[in-house]
C-alpha cells in the first residue's frame, strides 16, 4: 500500500512538472525576475527557442579550429610575405562556390530596376556595378567575343564573375544581405507577401540596419501607408500586424527574434585559407598544423584515386602556351574559366579553392602577420563606424535626393550607399577614451611606421633626434600617391599623377590581397597559403571572389564530445 501511494506521488509530481514545461513553452520564468518572458498579458518578448542559425543560401558550414596561416612547401620568389604563424578561426559560413555570372546579374538586373539608367541621376549606379569587361582584351590576342558575351550569355551564366573590382565586391556584398533578410521577412509573415517586387523603387529600398534601428522608414515609410482595404501596405503580413481592438498595430521583427542573417561579406584572409586548406579531412592523423599542400589531399595536381587516376583536380596554366592541355583525357576541361563544381569539393565541401579565379579577400595587404599582437581571427583592414543621429535623437537615413559618388583613381564612378541606408561615420574620441583595445577608427596602418615594425628600425636616428621626427624617417612604406581624377565644368577629365622616382613601394591602405590560383596561374600559385595584392580599384579577368558570413552562437553545429569521454 506504502508502495502504490508513494508511485502515485511520483505520477502526480511528473504530471505537474510536465504541465509546468507546457505551461512555460510560451511563459518563462525569468531566472532573474522571476517574472514571465513571452507571456500573452505582455512584459518581456524573447525568443526563448532559438537553437541553430539558420544557414544562407549558397553558404557551407566551417567548423572552426587552429592551423598554421602561411605555410607554403615552396618559396621560390623568398618574399617571406606568408612566413608561418599559428591562428585560430571561429566558425563562420562560406559560399559553396565562386560568386557566378547568373548571381551578379541577379544583382546589376536589381540594380537597373531599382534606379533606372533612363534617369540621369541613376546612371553612374549601374554603370559603377558593371564588371569591366574590357579585362578580356589582350594586345596580341583574339579574346575580343568574350568581352561582349562572357558576363551575359547564358552558355557562361554558372562561370565565375570576373572583372570585378574589390569595392564592387564588397558592395555586391551588403546587397546581397539585405535581399535575404528581405526575403526572410516575407517568409516569416512580417511584410506583404511579393512587396519586394511591387513596392520597391529608388524612394523605397530595405536596409536590414535601417528596419533594425528605424523600421518605421523602411520601404520609404510606407509601412503607414494603407491600401484600399485599410491595411498597412507593406508589414500587412500574419505576423507584421497586431489587432488591438479596431486599431491596427505594426509588429516589426527585432534582433532578438533571431530571424535575420549576419552580413554576408567578403571573408578575411585567414579564413578563406582554413576553408581552403580543409584540414578536417586529416584531423584524425594529428596533421593541424599544416602538411597540407593543396585543398585536395596529395601533393600532386592530378588525381592519385583508382577510378579518377591521372585526372586534373584544378583549371590552371600547365606551362607556357599549354592552359589546358592537350585534347583527350589529359584536358583539364577548360582554358579559360570553368563551370562551378567541375571539380570535386575539398574536406568542408568548398569548390575551386585553388585554380579556376583568384579570390579577392577583405584585409589590406601587408608582408607581416602580427600574430604577437593577436593569433585569434586576425584580420587586418577594422574601420570602426557607428550610425549618425540627427537632431531628433534616430539614425539619419540616406536621401534619395542627396547621393554621394566617389571618383576611384582610374577614373571609374562608384555609389558610396544606396538610398534607405544608414548614415555612417568614423567613430570619435568619445569610444576611444581610455580604451586597451584601439584608439582610432581606421585600424588599416595599425603599427605601420613603428619603429619596431620598420625595416631596418636599428638603423634609425635616434627617436629624441631631430632627424627622427622627419616623415621620411619613420615611414615604413612609401608608396606612390594615388592618381586624382577630377571633371571640369565641360566635363573634361582632368587626372593628377605622381611622377615621383623615389617610391620604394606599391604597398597603402587600399591594397587588398587575394589569394588562390587561376586559370592564368601555375601550379605554384594554387598553394591556399600564397598570397598576392592588388588596388582595391583594379578588376582582372582572373580575379573572381566569394561571400562569407559569420556565425554566432556554438562553434559546432553537432554537440561534440571529449574523446576520453566516448564510449568504447
Amino acid at each position: 500500500m506504502h508502495m502504490k501511494r508513494s508511485y502515485l506521488k511520483s505520477f502526480i509530481s511528473l504530471s505537474i512538472f510536465a504541465l509546468l514545461l507546457a505551461s512555460c513553452g510560451k511563459n518563462n520564468m525569468s531566472r532573474g525576475t522571476g517574472w514571465a518572458i513571452n507571456s500573452k498579458s505582455g512584459g518581456f518578448q524573447y525568443n526563448t527557442d532559438f537553437e541553430e542559425q539558420e544557414t544562407g543560401p549558397g553558404l557551407v558550414f566551417i567548423e572552426g579550429g587552429t592551423f598554421t596561416k602561411g605555410q607554403v612547401q615552396d618559396d621560390v620568389m623568398h618574399d617571406w610575405n606568408n612566413a608561418p604563424t599559428q591562428q585560430h578561426v571561429m566558425s563562420f559560413y562560406i559560399d559553396e562556390t565562386e560568386v557566378t555570372n547568373l548571381m551578379y546579374n541577379e544583382y546589376l538586373n536589381w540594380l537597373e530596376t531599382v534606379f533606372p539608367t533612363q534617369n540621369p541621376d541613376y546612371q553612374l549606379i549601374y554603370n559603377g556595378a558593371l564588371p569591366d569587361t574590357l579585362v578580356w582584351r589582350n594586345t596580341l590576342g583574339y579574346v575580343e567575343e568574350l568581352t561582349t558575351n562572357y558576363l551575359r550569355h547564358p552558355a557562361y551564366s554558372e562561370y565565375p564573375v570576373v572583372g570585378v573590382n574589390w569595392l564592387q565586391a564588397v558592395q555586391y556584398a551588403e546587397w546581397r544581405s539585405d535581399r535575404v533578410n528581405e526575403f526572410i521577412l516575407e517568409r516569416e509573415g512580417f511584410v506583404k507577401k511579393d512587396v519586394r517586387y511591387t513596392e520597391v523603387d529608388a524612394n523605397s529600398t530595405f536596409n536590414t540596419k535601417t528596419y533594425l534601428q528605424r523600421p518605421e522608414v523602411s520601404y520609404g515609410g510606407k509601412t503607414d501607408s494603407l491600401s484600399e482595404n485599410n491595411t498597412p501596405l507593406i508589414n500587412s503580413g500574419k505576423r507584421g500586424t497586431v489587432q488591438k481592438d479596431t486599431a491596427t498595430i505594426n509588429n516589426y521583427a527585432k534582433i532578438e527574434n533571431g530571424l535575420f542573417l549576419l552580413s554576408y561579406r567578403l571573408p578575411t584572409e585567414t579564413e578563406w585559407e582554413y576553408a581552403a586548406l580543409a584540414l578536417v579531412g586529416d584531423r584524425e592523423y594529428n596533421t593541424y598544423r599544416g602538411k597540407k599542400k593543396y585543398p585536395w589531399s596529395g601533393e600532386y595536381t592530378r588525381s592519385g584515386e583508382r577510378r579518377t587516376e591521372g585526372d586534373q583536380l584544378a583549371n590552371f596554366k600547365f606551362g607556357k602556351g599549354d592552359y589546358g592541355g592537350i585534347a583527350g583525357w589529359s584536358d583539364d576541361g577548360g582554358d579559360i574559366t570553368i563551370q562551378v563544381k567541375s571539380y570535386p569539393p575539398n574536406d568542408f565541401g568548398v569548390y575551386d579553392m585553388a585554380g579556376n579565379v583568384a579570390e579577392w579577400v577583405s584585409d589590406v595587404y601587408r608582408p607581416i602577420i602580427d600574430d604577437e599582437y593577436n593569433d585569434f581571427n586576425y584580420y587586418r583592414g577594422n574601420i570602426y563606424t557607428k550610425s549618425v543621429i540627427g537632431e531628433d535623437g534616430k539614425a539619419e537615413i540616406v536621401p534619395e535626393d542627396e547621393l554621394v559618388f566617389d571618383t576611384l583613381p582610374n577614373g571609374k564612378v562608384y555609389l558610396k550607399k544606396i538610398p534607405g541606408n544608414i548614415v555612417e561615420e568614423a567613430i570619435d574620441e568619445e569610444e576611444t577614451f581610455l580604451r586597451q583595445n584601439f584608439s582610432e577608427s581606421d585600424n588599416r596602418n595599425f603599427r605601420d611606421g613603428d619603429r619596431e615594425s620598420t625595416k631596418k628600425f636599428r638603423d634609425l636616428p635616434d627617436e629624441n633626434s631631430e632627424e627622427s621626427n622627419k616623415p621620411e624617417s619613420n615611414m615604413m612604406y612609401n608608396a606612390p600617391i594615388h592618381a586624382k581624377v577630377s571633371y571640369d565644368a565641360e566635363g573634361n577629365r582632368i587626372v593628377t599623377v605622381d611622377k615621383s622616382n623615389k617610391r620604394t613601394s606599391l604597398i597603402t591602405d587600399e591594397v587588398r590581397v587575394y589569394k588562390g590560383g587561376s586559370w592564368k596561374d601555375r601550379a605554384y600559385w594554387l598553394d591556399p597559403a600564397q598570397r598576392r595584392y592588388l588596388p582595391q580599384y583594379i578588376a582582372t579577368d582572373y580575379i573572381g571572389f566569394r561571400c562569407a558570413m559569420s556565425r554566432v552562437g556554438s562553434k559546432n553545429k553537432i554537440k561534440k564530445t571529449a574523446r576520453h569521454k566516448r564510449s568504447k
